[in-house]
């Protein structure tokens, strides 16, 4: 898209969100744009009817841009305005959303639309449903804008240490525990605050309210076999059997089991068929334990990690086996291959329960 197709006010947001929609609307449906209503606090609204004659009315708060920490209000300002109004609910409209911003407005329940052609669109009576996808990155952002990510070592070092302990934070408490620059702590924490996944409180600390949200949001940006080396190898006697060797070996290099394997040890949900397990050298720890390199039906990955925090605050069970830190463990799952999602969703439901337990 070009510089000049940037709607430049929020009424021509409106205006090209209200033209989107109808657009991407069914035959026969229709959309109107109204811009004088009863209520003066509303940007618009938009009234959606059905070939039957049915209608549907959305209240729209038009920004040029949103942010994560501006959806609880919009949230409760569209309320306000839906309730004026009969049959109505809340649509969010803007020049460009970010990936995280609708997934956050998706979780609020409102509907949304910008003007790249993203949009969610819901409503129960006439019922209708309409998701489109525009742009991932905004086409306009121009230089010197914060770019939105928790790419590269220090947003994971400052994930992983936002979500492994609790309570409020100073920058200066989160560079030394996270071991970042404080330059790097004041990027990162200003991203989370834009995106509502941290919030400062009036003395200056930093808190983080829902550690399942930031851990999700630092998964689009981060995964086990997307951000490692992986080779893979098979254990010629079974995964129980690399466990046991795995166990019983001393002064090998450093290494943490995650995954199903790791999980199984808070979580169980299946036996594991696949072994995911961050090594500092590969082909030294494959020989020590009896792997053999393989093209296909591996059993075993192991992974040289971009990031040395994947060691960090690991855990080492009963049976002497070293184990990523929870919140390792999930995020690897949550990106990981075949059932390691649903895996993960377990996990979460057990670190949701027994939060005590393994945050410090």
């Amino acid at each position: 898209m070009e510089e000049s197709d940037a709607p430049e006010t929020e009424a021509e947001v409106m205006r090209r969100g209200a033209a989107i929609l109808a657009e991407r609307l069914p035959a026969g449906w229709t959309a109107r744009l109204v811009t004088t209503v009863p209520d003066r606090g509303m940007d618009g609204v938009i009234e959606v009817m059905a070939p039957d004659g049915a209608s549907a009315t959305f209240v729209v708060e038009a920004k040029r841009t949103v942010e994560g920490r501006d959806i609880e209000a919009l949230r409760e300002q569209l309320a306000r305005y839906a309730g004026t109004l009969p049959n109505a609910r809340g649509l969010v409209a803007a020049r460009y959303l970010s990936p995280p911003v609708r997934a956050r407005l998706t979780e609020e329940n409102l509907s949304y639309i910008d003007a790249t052609g993203n949009l969610s669109i819901e409503v129960s009576s006439p019922g209708l449903f309409i998701s489109d996808r525009g742009a991932d990155r905004d086409p306009w952002r121009g230089p010197g804008r914060p770019r939105g990510t928790l790419k590269g070592e220090p947003a994971a070092r400052i994930v992983r240490t936002l979500a492994d302990f609790t309570g409020a934070w100073t920058v200066r408490g989160l560079v030394d525990v996270a071991r970042v620059s404080t330059g790097a702590a004041y990027r990162v924490v200003d991203y989370l605050e834009r995106e509502g996944m941290a919030t400062r409180q009036p003395d200056g600390q930093i808190v983080v309210q829902d550690w399942v949200r930031l851990l999700r949001r630092w998964g689009d940006d981060y995964g086990f076999v997307r951000n490692n080396q992986i080779t893979r190898w098979i254990a010629p006697r079974g995964l129980s059997d690399l466990v046991r060797r795995i166990a019983g070996l001393e002064g090998q290099a450093p290494y943490a089991v995650s995954g199903t394997l790791a999980a199984a040890e808070w979580a169980a949900y299946a036996p594991a068929r696949l072994a995911m397990i961050y090594v500092a050298d590969a082909e030294k720890t494959a020989n020590l334990w009896g792997l053999r390199p393989v093209d296909a039906g591996a059993n075993v990955m192991l992974a040289g990690p971009v990031f040395d925090v994947v060691f960090e605050r690991s855990i080492t069970n009963k049976e002497g086996v070293v184990l990523a830190a929870p919140t390792q463990v999930v995020v690897d799952l949550m990106t990981g291959p075949g059932r390691s999602p649903n895996e993960a969703e377990e996990l979460l439901e057990w670190m949701k329960r027994n939060e005590r337990s393994w945050r410090n």
